[in-house]
């Protein structure tokens, strides 16, 4: 196979430092008379190449994920990424975005929405679009032709799912019209939402984060970059309960933290948690052991400095031979400029600032090999009693409560359960009594979380009614979404009442499950109208 020619002089240039390598390495060792100041400028010419031997490894790794597979990907297994630009922004995420899928393997198409057409759509079993709105609502120059006439027209688009990235400006009366249009028009066609749109206002960081966090949902590396760091404010883990022992899936924890002197501590029902994670020390320890380096030495940091060691807890750790074996012969501060931040982590709130502290349900994770994951690793198991947790609050808008005078329906399974919750306190608060909880887990003697709170909220009349699913028992319906055809009847008078549905937990299975039963129930034309009308919500991971 041909190489790139982007990745030919990498790879060149990677072999001349080790061809470099070997000759030092072998004259020192032959015991070639020189002088020890030609001896010490060896040395210090061995370290540099590790270095640059290194940073051509790191290079190589980041120029084949932005290469990406080097073919267009076709066929209906290719996952389609389309953008509509008006200044390149668009574009700009949309190749991000493929150069993140195709990196971790999967087979991406790469398309201007303009120049693809949409019958070109029917090809894909799965697509992300990233488009913008520019004046009043209007579609990006390239694609009007496209908004003129493929969105005018019908085109069954029945087995494709769907994302949709709107960028736009909240100044504008129409904001982000053309993503929720072209959102709109794919799920009259046919097709299934994998996840609600995504609205991004003026480049908000947050928002971009998000959509990254269902890059990672969607296939890809889970240790993918963060395109913008979040800025961080202190929190202290005052708790941490097992809710699941003896249970026949992964551990799930009850997390609490309080805030920092001087945090501000303001959320809502429905808004998310995104925290920094660390490694576990005793990996940090490990390495600087194996490169012979002192973890106290202080090293710069971006507003100060810092330990080697408080800076590793904080980067990506290499854990195959080659990347550890590169590593060699760096300086400190080499190290802490090579190795990624890690990348951060969301997680729904359990909690209302009422509560006096924010509260998290967060399971267990797994790489294959077994190593625990960033995020549920650090709070699960690494972060002590005590310990600072990097955290930054992000306002969910489209996640937040309806008027307390409507009927609300919660569905949700697993840790879903958290936003769920934090849903029922504030109705509690707001003395909005007509809810109805919709909930499937596992087992009900290990798995039904914060059980008597729920028990205690329906006897005392919050919850009107509470329908359950569990998955490894007999006689209860085995997902939640298999509770709902028994009482189709109950929804529509729910919703004739004026009620609102809100889904949290599993984006697969679940989420997609809830959304075809209730299809089945309302008709799709029904439930897009709910949708429009902020009476079907969505926060799924």
């Amino acid at each position: 196979m041909k190489e790139k020619p982007d990745l030919v002089p990498a790879r060149l240039a990677g072999g001349a430092v080790l061809v470099l390598l070997a000759a030092l390495a072998l004259a020192m060792r032959t015991g070639l008379p020189w002088s020890p100041d030609v001896r010490r400028a060896a040395a210090g010419l061995l370290v540099v190449a590790c270095y640059v031997a290194f940073c051509a490894w790191i290079g190589l790794r980041r120029r084949r994920a932005a290469a990406g597979t080097g073919a267009v990907a076709t066929g209906p297994d290719a996952l389609l990424v389309a953008y509509a630009s008006q200044t390149g922004f668009a574009e700009q995420i949309a190749r991000k975005s493929a150069q993140a899928l195709q990196a971790a393997g999967l087979p991406v198409r790469l398309a201007n929405l303009g120049e693809l057409g949409g019958t070109a759509l029917q090809q894909f079993r799965k697509a992300l679009f990233v488009v913008s709105t520019t004046g009043e609502g209007d579609a990006p120059d390239s694609v009007a032709r496209f908004a003129r006439g493929t969105l005018a027209r019908e085109l069954p688009l029945r087995g494709l799912s769907y994302g949709v990235l709107a960028l736009g400006d909240s100044s504008y009366r129409q904001y982000c019209a053309f993503g929720q249009a072209l959102a709109n028009w794919l799920h009259r066609q046919g097709a299934e939402p994998l996840f609600d749109p995504i609205l991004v206002d003026d480049g908000d960081e947050g928002a971009l984060r998000h959509w990254q966090h269902y890059l990672n949902v969607l296939g890809a590396s889970a240790e993918m970059e963060d395109w913008a760091r979040p800025s961080y404010q202190p929190w202290t883990l005052v708790e941490r309960r097992l809710l699941n022992e003896k249970s026949p899936g992964d551990p799930a924890y009850h997390l609490a933290l309080v805030p920092g002197a001087g945090v501000d501590a303001s959320w809502e029902a429905g808004d998310i948690a995104e925290v920094g994670p660390r490694n576990d020390l005793h990996a940090v320890d490990a390495m600087l052991a194996t490169l012979g380096l002192d973890g106290a030495q202080s090293v710069g940091e971006a507003g100060g400095s810092a330990s080697l060691r408080e800076v590793l807890a904080t980067r990506l750790l290499p854990h195959d031979k080659a990347g550890r074996a590169a590593l060699h012969g760096l300086t400190a501060e080499q190290l802490a400029a090579t190795l990624p931040v890690i990348p951060h982590r969301e997680y729904s709130i359990a909690s209302l600032p009422s509560d006096g502290r924010l509260e998290l349900l967060v399971r267990q994770m797994r790489y294959p090999e077994g190593r625990l994951g960033l995020g549920s690793g650090w709070l699960t198991r690494y972060a002590g009693i005590g310990a600072t947790v990097d955290l930054r609050l992000r306002r969910n808008g489209s996640f937040h409560a309806p008027p307390p005078g409507l009927p609300l329906i919660l569905i949700g399974n697993g840790t879903g359960m958290a936003g769920l919750r934090a849903h029922l306190k504030a109705r509690a608060l707001a003395g909005a009594r007509r809810n109805w909880l919709l909930f499937g887990e596992r087992t009900p003697e290990c798995d039904f979380f914060y059980r008597e709170e729920i028990e205690a909220w329906q006897a005392h009349g919050l919850l009107s009614r509470v329908d359950l699913a569990f998955s490894r028992a007999p006689g209860w319906p085995r997902y939640v979404q298999d509770c709902l055809p028994a009482v189709a009847a109950e929804v529509r008078a729910w919703l004739e009442e004026g009620a609102a549905i809100y889904v949290c937990g599993s984006l697969q299975g679940m989420a997609a499950g809830v959304a075809a039963e209730l299809e089945r129930i309302l008709g799709r034309d029904r439930l897009d109208e709910l949708a429009e009308q902020g009476r079907y919500r969505r926060d799924v991971y």
